[in-house]
């Protein structure tokens, strides 16, 4: 008290008791805030500013006077009003000019605004030289010895009420002075900012921990770690585009550097990116928009390479990627810019890490994780898949095939074809679908041969594997090097394309759908499958164990191999929708060649080293039970071939020796039903030659015949020989047709289609 009077000597001649009532204002007891100390802080700093003033003693007039008047709970400019009223009020009294109390009620009405934020640096001068004084005198609290000022912080929020709005409204002070310019002098910057400074952040780090804001801040931990983690997922994405092609076939002076040098430019970015976020220097923000011009102009690089495609020529692999991580690089530079700036505006300040932060740091990467595997790799996969397709067609509406009467007189004739591929060929619901060579997929109209739709690819040009499914309404066709595609058989557009972990997988049965998954150590997979590639379940055996299966409409039965272990083998039946396991039996036989007839599962039992089965058993695919089972006759002797027609099951084979001598084919027809002979036709015909069986049970095969080549027809009506089409050069050289073991013909539909001659593909009497 006595330094705060020695102070006031001599600054208004005979106004002691004017000094003596306002120390007693600062030190009075119901004060709680802006004590004598604070005034005495005020003074002090007010003494290394006071040459930068024009009128001294205003300016220390002010300071006596700026907090006389101080109600608990009041703002500060509620404050501000009462002392200027109160300066107005005594100074008069003591021979104060006018002139000079108007000035010092002005500069006190200024401190009632001292949170506001300052101009920029670079904004002209502020000419108020005594307001600029006074306020950075009065801000030298900021400054202040930490414990004294932590004193004062402590005595304001108190004052002010309501603790958890205190803790508020101080919060959002805090953070609008550091905002800004905390002092409007050059000297008071130097002097003051820096420890000003300090003491303002760690305030604000000691409010942060005592609000309830868990998740304050999350928004530059995000904008950090995604600058981060998008700057690495980059340089992954780059590594991946550099052991792919640009173009299909690759190019001799394809140029393999570009993707390492994206990875490098990305990994190393990634560390520096993630100090750019975390800094408002104008450095940060350089480097950040640096690396966003650089992705900008890779990918108007890379947009201006991509190659043309056309039948010879597709895109590769590497197209998709390097764009891919170039957009990642993009992402990485526009986040970290944005936290920069995001620190620089409205942001200085940063808690200690909180729940929100933390949670963004571990949110982040596993988003950028997904994007990867969700959005980037099917993207850039479905972008090749479209870039390198097309289809040609007609968009007339499919024909219907007439029934086939097998008289020796032509439906129609494609002459379309050249080269390989007819003898692939599959019927659907929309016409015969042929593989070629060239990657090629094309579709002839069942009642006219004429070409529907071609599907091509330019990244492919091997023969593609092809079955029907979906009850003839889609063509699934396995690309090599692309994997399985879903082909609308109407159309010809691509529906679908199977996942890439199925590309190994085997088509085990088209309709319904089961794929095998074989493994060399003998522990191979069963997989249900959608059309569109969807895996509903899969069934795993075990180890050591050889896997085959047959599927009905509701039920698969899997024949289960042990080649370990003393295991016995084992019939195994799964729902088909679920994959749910049915029932499971001991097989002391190993079951051969199923097939599925009339809902039943029909295996023949094997006849020791022979490959004449002792009998043919039926059984119920829902329960394990045996149906009915059928003895093979003990003079047959050769491959006893089963295939499905409607309700009956089909039997090929030879009475007699299996010798190029026998010149006998019998064909048998067993009601699948009741396990009963229907009808039984022996015919002479070599049962050597590769058959086909139609949907209502003709067994039919090409030969050579007196005056050239002829069709054998073994049917219940008996036997006959159907002269080919004269107008075929097949007539000249027969070729032999799909053998009914494959499965390709266990799914054809009528009309069949058989290759013969030089590529001319010959529909009708199926």
């Amino acid at each position: 008290m006595v330094e705060l009077r020695r102070r006031w000597d001599e600054l208004v001649p005979g106004s002691a008791s004017l000094a003596d009532e306002l120390v007693a204002r600062y030190v009075e007891r119901t004060r709680r805030a802006y004590r004598d100390h604070y005034l005495e802080i005020v003074l002090t700093a007010l003494d290394s500013l006071i040459q930068l003033s024009t009128d001294p003693t205003s300016v220390r007039l002010a300071a006596w006077f700026h907090r006389a008047v101080h109600e608990p709970g009041g703002t500060p400019a509620e404050d501000a009003e009462a002392s200027a009223r109160l300066a107005e009020e005594r100074l008069p009294q003591y021979g104060v000019p006018p002139i000079r109390i108007a000035e010092v009620a002005r500069l006190i009405r200024l401190t009632g605004d001292l949170a506001a934020p300052l101009p920029d640096a670079y904004a002209p001068p502020r000419r108020d030289a005594n307001g600029d004084v006074l306020l950075d005198a009065v801000n030298a609290i900021l400054a202040a010895d930490p414990s004294r000022y932590a004193v004062h912080t402590a005595e304001v929020r108190r004052d002010t009420g309501d603790r958890k709005t205190a803790l508020e409204h101080r919060y959002d002070e805090v953070r609008e002075l550091l905002d800004g310019h905390l002092y409007r002098t050059q000297l008071a910057r130097q002097r003051l900012g820096p420890v000003a400074r300090v003491n303002l952040e760690s305030e604000l780090a000691g409010l942060d921990s005592q609000l309830p804001a868990p998740w304050r801040g999350w928004q530059q931990a995000a904008l950090t770690a995604i600058a981060t983690f998008s700057a690495i997922a980059s340089a992954v994405v780059a590594i991946a585009a550099s052991g792919a092609s640009w173009q299909v076939p690759t190019a001799q002076n394809e140029a393999g550097w570009p993707p390492v040098a994206l990875a490098a430019v990305a990994f190393f970015s990634a560390p520096l990116l993630f100090r750019c976020a975390r800094s408002a220097s104008q450095r940060s923000r350089l480097i950040a928009g640096a690396v966003v011009a650089i992705a900008v102009t890779g990918l108007l690089v890379a947009w201006a390479q991509v190659p043309r495609t056309n039948p010879a020529v597709g895109v590769g692999l590497r197209v998709p990627l390097l764009i891919a991580a170039l957009l990642l690089l993009l992402l990485a530079g526009v986040a970290a810019l944005v936290a920069s700036l995001l620190r620089t505006r409205t942001a200085r300040f940063l808690p200690a890490r909180n729940l929100g932060q933390q949670l963004a740091w571990l949110a982040v990467p596993a988003a950028v994780a997904l994007i990867l595997l969700l959005i980037v790799q099917p993207l850039a996969r479905n972008y090749v898949l479209s870039s390198n397709e097309r289809v040609e067609g007609s968009p007339n509406e499919p024909g219907t095939a007439s029934p086939s009467v097998l008289d020796g007189s032509v439906a129609w004739v494609s002459r379309s074809l050249h080269g390989a591929g007819a003898e692939g060929a599959i019927g659907t619901r929309y016409g015969v679908a042929i593989p070629r060579q060239s990657g090629v997929v094309e579709m002839l109209d069942a009642a006219t041969g004429e070409l529907r739709w071609r599907y091509s690819r330019s990244d492919s040009d091997e023969l593609p594997n092809i079955v029907a499914t979906g009850n003839g309404d889609y063509v699934l066709a396995e690309f090599a090097d692309v994997g399985y595609l879903l082909l609308d058989a109407k159309t010809g557009h691509r529906k679908a394309a199977w996942p890439g972990r199925t590309r190994d997988h085997l088509v085990q049965q088209a309709e319904p759908l089961l794929t095998a998954e074989p493994s060399s150590g003998g522990s191979g997979k069963l997989h249900g499958v959608d059309p569109d590639g969807h895996e509903r379940w899969t069934f795993e055996p075990g180890d050591c164990t050889d896997i085959g299966a047959v599927a009905t409409a509701e039920t698969v039965v899997a024949f289960l191999g042990h080649s370990c272990n003393d295991r016995p083998d084992e019939m195994t039946a799964l729902d088909l929708r679920s994959g749910k396991k049915l029932w499971s039996k001991v097989s002391a036989d190993t079951y051969r060649r199923p097939v599925v007839v009339a809902g039943l599962v029909v295996v023949a039992e094997p006849g020791g080293d022979s490959d004449v089965p002792v009998a043919l058993t039926a059984i119920e695919p829902r329960t394990g039970d045996i149906r009915w089972r059928w003895p093979v006759p003990r003079n047959w002797a050769c491959r006893t071939l089963l295939n499905a027609a409607g309700k009956y099951l089909i039997v090929v084979d030879c009475p007699g020796p299996s010798s190029q001598e026998n010149r006998r084919t019998v064909v048998t027809a067993v009601d699948a039903n009741t396990g009963l002979t229907a009808w039984q036709t022996t015919a002479p015909v070599s049962p050597r030659v590769k058959v086909t069986v139609t949907a209502d049970g003709r067994v039919i095969s090409l030969g050579r015949g007196a005056s050239g080549c002829v069709a054998n027809v073994i049917s219940r009506a008996g036997f006959r020989q159907v002269p080919c089409p004269p107008e075929s050069p097949a007539a000249a050289t027969p070729a032999p047709s799909a053998t009914s073991s494959s499965p390709q013909a266990r799914t054809r539909s009528s009309p069949c289609a058989d290759s013969i001659g030089s590529g001319e593909l010959v529909l009708g009497s199926g």
